[in-house]
């Protein structure tokens, strides 16, 4: 059997009953606070670009406010990580939404760039806490053969919320003031909250019982050591390129929204209307690809997507030279949407897949703060290249990552999903031989 081989625990009938599908809990808790979440981001983010930009920074420092954002979700992942298997799952997914809310507050309050930065740091942090906290849960209480389409029904809900967010935080920060859509989001983060204070209930599996004194300590599959093999090592390379690719979308639009503002002009309704229709035409696409890894395997999705999310960036960057107009852009951004959509959830899936049950929050800590490293960066590059050469070199390195994930995927990494045998029934994760 695989040392990594994923499995749920086996702490009794209720994590049983949760391995065979979405529970009641597991959607008011998990499902529908992704909801309520992404809907305040969507409604937050068209308005980030010109409230940097109201403080009258250039292009490259107003990048800082995406840059910063994905700092505070680097470093939260090894503390949150450690945190999840110390003191559980449902603390931090708890705490989350609430840090958010407190953070998209003070957000609305700044009166230099400088808080401005700070607040958005802080709400990075929170965004960590909330999206590795329901990662383990979802780890801890699926089957393999449904991981596929339970975390793309995660990012599927998550991309209906942003799909309405968009349009009504234009429409808000026009109507009522920049800082408008901030306060929304806020709110929106507590009440997204308040179903898991009675739902959610504790799905760490059960400690082992304590050694005795004296005994050798264990390096198995639940030692961050014994991760240090090819298959994990290329893993995190793979997760490192993919979000150095999908980084410049961070928030909803990210790099690309900026660059839409400066290089374009267009305003937080352009950008809404936008960024909506990618959500619009990716919700499809991306909910089939569940069913696709669920079917074909992990890299039926990943490979694909990730080449098609660097031919997309490569499109951009030839008509930025023949000064093609904004419908191109337009195209080129939906075109970079619908590829991210057909990969959405993929290598959280192929995470759980390797997840080791009594250490899954630090294996996703690392993992996790691997990806974000990459996600860091990618702004900082683009915002460099940009500044330093020109945009069409910032759309040539992000079309380079792109291709450069997909083959990583195809060329080092093995398919996980496992296939029981014609005629036998699925034998239980984690069901030893």
């Amino acid at each position: 059997m695989n040392p990594l081989a994923n499995s749920p625990s086996s702490t009794g009938s209720s994590s049983e009953r949760l391995s065979t599908g979405i529970s009641r809990e597991n959607l008011l808790s998990l499902y529908v606070p992704a909801f309520i979440l992404s809907l305040g981001t969507g409604i937050a983010a068209p308005a980030i670009p010109i409230f940097a930009k109201s403080f009258g920074v250039s292009f490259g420092v107003a990048s800082l406010i995406i840059i910063v954002h994905s700092v505070g979700e680097l470093l939260s992942t090894l503390p949150t990580g450690y945190l999840v298997d110390r003191i559980g799952r449902r603390k931090i997914v708890l705490a989350g939404p609430l840090l958010t809310a407190v953070a998209s507050f003070l957000v609305a309050t700044a009166r230099s760039f400088p808080q401005l930065l700070l607040y958005r740091f802080l709400g990075g942090w929170a965004t960590q806490m909330w999206m590795l906290g329901r990662l383990v849960v979802i780890a801890d209480t699926s089957r393999q053969q449904q991981r596929g389409r339970q975390i793309t029904g995660m990012v599927s809900v998550q991309r209906t919320g942003m799909l309405m967010g968009p349009v009504l935080g234009g429409l808000a920060a026009a109507a009522w003031g920049i800082r408008v859509p901030f306060l929304i989001h806020g709110a929106l983060a507590v009440l997204s909250v308040i179903p898991s204070f009675t739902l959610l209930r504790e799905s760490a599996p059960a400690r082992p019982a304590p050694k005795a004194p004296g005994a050798a300590s264990a390096r198995g599959p639940g030692s961050l050591a014994a991760l240090l093999v090819f298959p994990v090592l290329a893993l995190l390379v793979a997760q490192f390129f993919t979000n150095m690719a999908r980084g410049a979308l961070q928030g909803g639009g990210g790099s690309l929204f900026l660059y839409a503002t400066y290089a374009y002009g267009s305003g937080p309704a352009t950008l809404g209307i936008l960024g909506t229709a990618g959500a619009i035409l990716g919700i499809p696409i991306t909910l089939t690809a569940g069913y696709i890894m669920d079917r074909f395997g992990r890299k039926a999705t990943i490979v694909p997507g990730s080449a098609l999310l660097g031919a997309g960036m490569l499109f951009i960057a030839v008509g930025i030279p023949l000064h093609a107009p904004f419908l191109v852009y337009a195209t080129g951004f939906v075109w970079v949407t619908l590829a991210m959509s057909l990969m959405a959830g993929s290598m959280q899936t192929l995470g759980t897949d390797i997840a080791p049950p009594d250490a899954r929050g630090r294996f996703f800590g690392v993992v996790r703060l691997v990806s974000h490293i990459g996600g860091v960066l990618s702004p900082v590059v683009f915002a460099l290249l940009s500044e330093g050469v020109s945009f069409t070199a910032a759309f040539l390195f992000l079309a380079s990552t792109g291709f450069t994930a997909s083959l990583v995927v195809a060329l080092l990494i093995k398919e996980t999903l496992q296939k029981p045998a014609t005629g036998a029934p699925a034998k239980p994760q984690g069901s030893s031989h």
